[in-house]
């Protein structure tokens, strides 16, 4: 057991919440596919296109320490130039269309496009408002949509596994 376990085991008997064991088996999983793909990281260039901030938190706290996505292999850049995939959060408002065509068409080939979140699939709570142009889909080809307001890290990592096993 090592010094890290020793912790979880301490916050779990003061009733703590600490992260599932299915995210540890999924991320296992995760890390040996992105291994084996792509013999080093997958990158994920992450694009806020006029969310609540609710995705982005629990996009920050997989990556935390107690979540850690990056054990896992997975690593978010600054560059679309850089990245194997676009994860988009947020519907879609006007002024943020020339900015994710752009980073889009930025992105080497296979261009990989994840939504993250209700309001990324049909604009959620925002739709009917008139400075929204839909949800992702009505902009870009998206290849998955990762559902939830906020998805989970859990439900990040599943969605992230499923992906690579189908598509890459």
């Amino acid at each position: 057991m090592s010094v890290f376990d020793k912790v979880i085991a301490a916050r779990l008997a003061r009733g703590i919440v600490t992260r599932p064991i299915e995210y540890e088996k999924s991320g296992a999983e995760l890390k040996d596919l992105v291994a084996a793909k792509f013999s080093r990281s997958f990158f994920i260039r992450e694009v806020d296109t006029g969310s609540c901030g609710a995705c982005e938190s629990e996009i920050i706290s997989a990556t935390n320490p107690l979540y850690d996505l990056q054990r896992f292999g997975i690593s978010f850049v600054a560059s679309p130039r850089h990245a194997d995939a676009m994860l988009v959060t947020g519907p879609v408002s006007k002024n943020m269309v020339l900015a994710l065509k752009k980073t889009y068409d930025a992105m080497p080939e296979p261009k990989l496009v994840i939504s993250a979140g209700d309001c990324a699939l049909n604009g959620g709570v925002f739709k009917s408002s008139y400075y929204i142009a839909g949800g992702v889909n009505a902009i870009l080809p998206v290849t998955l949509h990762i559902p939830g307001c906020p998805p989970t890290p859990l439900t990040l990592v599943k969605a992230l596994l499923s992906l690579i096993k189908r598509r890459c």
